[in-house]
């Protein structure tokens, strides 16, 4: 990351978002959620909790707000926060079309501002789980979350790589190119890191099936932190225990 990634990321999801409006109704009209290029089903994977009434409830990296919009069916109170100004105009503008209550802030994940322990459930789908700093976003995932809170997150795999196919078009079910050496395989990486819509990658099989992240709150502490740093975070270890 050898210039501001933050200002990258901004500026290439800005200059992306109309690309985007199209799917993203398409996900806010969906009945049931759907994750990842292959559309593997939430009743197979159970990444979201199935009620999440009363509960405050984020997003990380809400793009167009889709799995906020998800989230609020099943009860939640729902933040979404993202850096892109377009992204989130679309967001807006979707909520109010279904009728969602949901509130979408521009901001960066790895620092959100937002209230410690002001949350139950957290979940990045490809937001920031896929270009902020892991030790930035999960730092601040755990500083958001309450005592006995969850963090859910889909991030990348080489298997997309594999099935993408070498004329720029979405990934498919085909192996394209060999695992081995798969950047020789024809694949420019600087188009990678501008085009997410060439490669949005996911921890989702070919056969549909994914290997979600579900960490509760008390176990992403013990990862991040050998010990407490601080009188604040002794006094949260605490009530954890």
């Amino acid at each position: 990351m050898d210039r501001d990634y933050v200002t990258i990321n901004r500026d290439i999801w800005d200059a992306e978002a109309a690309h985007w409006v199209a799917m993203g109704a398409q996900r806010w009209a969906l009945e049931a959620p759907i994750w990842g290029n292959w559309g593997a089903a939430e009743a197979a994977l159970n990444l979201l909790p199935a009620d999440l009434a009363g509960k405050d409830a984020i997003e990380l990296g809400c793009g167009t707000g889709y799995v906020s919009g998800w989230m609020a069916r099943r009860g939640a109170r729902v933040t979404g926060i993202d850096i892109s100004s377009g992204q989130l105009a679309t967001a807006r503008q979707l909520a109010e079309q279904h009728e969602t209550a949901a509130t979408f802030i521009e901001g960066n994940a790895e620092a959100t501002g937002l209230a410690e322990a002001s949350f139950d459930f957290a979940i990045s789908e490809y937001g920031a789980a896929i270009w902020c700093k892991p030790d930035a976003w999960l730092r601040e995932a755990w500083r958001l979350l309450r005592p006995g809170g969850r963090l859910v997150f889909l991030g990348n795999h080489p298997l997309v790589l594999v099935c993408s196919p070498l004329n720029g078009a979405p990934c498919d079910a085909t192996l394209h190119r060999p695992y081995r050496d798969m950047w020789g395989g024809g694949l420019d990486p600087s188009r990678i890191r501008s085009h997410r819509g060439v490669l949005q990658s996911d921890d989702v099989g070919v056969d549909g099936s994914v290997p979600g992240h579900r960490v509760p709150r008390d176990e992403l502490s013990r990862d991040l932190h050998s010990g407490p740093r601080n009188r604040n975070e002794r006094q949260r270890a605490g009530r954890m225990g």
